[in-house]
């Protein structure tokens, strides 16, 4: 047996057991003891890293703006402020696997069109002139309206008007299709899918109550447009029709007209109403949650610190969180836009929901998943308790370093 043969051989099998020295010499060969990592990588519940989070608006449009004035050119086509989260800040995902992302688009600009293995939503903030292409269909965009881009579809975008910016918020999975090896990106040879793609009116044909034949099978949701007045209308109606839900007040569902079902395979999305000075019931699910506020005004408290928000504003509840919604208007309603990872989870048999039904299981919740902020994943949360330390219970307003607070932020 040659020397370098005896020496691999001593270390990998000693004469004893040497516990001392195991990890080190099992980790050569790539390799670990599993009983190493069972808290780490097999936590009891669910150990999310990302960390309950917000981003202001009125602190991020700035930087939109300044954005516009440099990023030109090639580089226009990622004029993206992306939300960061603080347990995992090297990762570009605002919660668990869902991306979000402030987009800008100068007078008379386009975008050249390409096409991903990712999906998109997207949610627009403000601006006249703005407009998507999915797949034939040209959709003008205003303040309010959500854009479906199915993934592998060829899509661009642009801005018609002659002054101001659009500004929307990109909601996509690209965290999930990176986690899984799975991304594909193509520019189109034309530079524009338009003069070679038959046009398309989807919101004609798919937004009405009677539909195309639906029994032929699709890959992605046939219904682009989600314009702001009538899923405003849709909220409206189901309010007065007596249409509830005690943890979230009204609450709809965007879906895809030809299954009923999400209008993505993977992502879900959601308008909700919360009435004058409502508070909602205190609950948790698996599956993270990115909201971002229509109108209005109001509080979120997430395992037991609260997040004040207002129109524009973007904030994410992680997986398994602890949440409730309070409307702080006492005269008018708040408007939340979200989109999750619900579909995703129920299609793994992962989906999971548990409503607060006394103070102790919520106390005990908030223990918890302090513990896992702090210790399991290694990051500090957002904004913390008054003291900065210690379970939950006792909420304090918070929010992200986008944001101002008196509470404690991530460092």
């Amino acid at each position: 047996m040659s020397t370098t043969a005896e020496g691999n051989a001593r270390r990998t099998n000693p004469t004893a057991a040497d516990p001392g020295t195991f990890a080190e010499r099992l980790g050569e060969f790539y390799a670990i003891g599993r009983w190493a990592a069972v808290n780490d990588d097999l936590p009891w519940s669910p150990a999310p890293r990302s960390v309950p989070c917000m981003w202001r608006y009125a602190n991020l449009r700035p930087f939109v703006l300044e954005a516009a004035e440099f990023v030109k050119g090639d580089a226009a086509a990622l004029r993206v402020l992306t939300h960061l989260n603080p347990g995992h800040r090297g990762d570009e995902a605002a919660c668990g696997h869902l991306y979000s992302g402030l987009q800008a688009l100068k007078p008379h600009e386009s975008m050249t069109c390409h096409r991903h293995a990712a999906s998109a939503i997207r949610f627009v903030h403000e601006g006249e002139g703005g407009w998507t292409a999915v797949d034939g269909d040209r959709i003008r965009v205003s303040a309010g309206d959500v854009v479906v881009t199915p993934g592998r579809l060829w899509h661009e975008h642009g801005n018609d008007a002659d002054d101001g910016l659009v500004i929307w918020q990109d909601c996509t999975n690209d965290p999930l299709v990176n986690a899984l090896g799975a991304n594909f990106f193509e520019l189109h040879p034309d530079k524009t899918h338009l003069k070679s793609t038959p046009r398309k009116d989807t919101l004609a044909t798919w937004g009405g109550l009677l539909l195309p034949d639906t029994r032929r099978g699709r890959e992605a949701s046939p219904l682009y447009s989600y314009p702001w007045d009538k899923c405003y209308e849709a909220l409206t109606a189901a309010r007065a029709a007596g249409h509830h839900s005690p943890y979230d007040g009204v609450i709809l569902d965007y879906t895809d007209p030809a299954t009923g079902g999400p209008v993505t395979r993977t992502i879900g999305s959601k308008l909700q109403l919360l009435g004058p000075g409502e508070h909602t019931a205190t609950h948790r699910h698996t599956g993270a949650v990115v909201y971002v506020v229509a109108s209005g005004r109001g509080t979120t408290r997430i395992n037991g610190t609260d997040f004040d928000w207002s129109a524009g504003d973007t904030f994410c509840v992680p997986s398994w969180a602890w949440h409730s919604h309070t409307n702080r208007d006492p005269s008018d309603e708040a408007v939340l836009f979200s989109y999750n990872e619900f579909p995703l989870m129920e299609k793994l048999g992962l989906y999971v929901e548990e409503a607060a039904d006394d103070v102790s299981a919520v106390a005990e919740g908030l223990v918890r998943a302090t513990a896992l902020e702090k210790g399991i994943t290694g990051a500090t949360p957002c904004a913390k308790t008054a003291a900065g330390e210690g379970p939950a219970e006792e909420s304090t307003a918070g929010e992200s370093p986008a944001g101002e607070s008196t509470a404690e932020q991530d460092r």
